[in-house]
């Protein structure tokens, strides 16, 4: 029932551990997988069109 400050002591197992491909703290170990950069999934790096910012040139 209760939802507030019992409830912060309760994580103390980290799902994520480092990658060994990019070095991010995303390689969840259960899954053996990255969600940053795809390791344990694919051999490509995983990556998508709409998280690249467009190039603009210096004025």
């Amino acid at each position: 029932m209760s939802k507030g400050t019992p409830s912060r002591g309760k994580r103390q197992k980290t799902a994520h551990i480092r990658c060994r491909r990019c070095g991010n703290n995303s390689y969840h170990k259960q899954k053996s997988v990255c969600a940053s950069c795809g390791f344990g999934a694919t051999t490509r790096i995983r990556k998508f069109s709409w998280n690249k910012k467009t190039h603009r040139p210096k004025a």
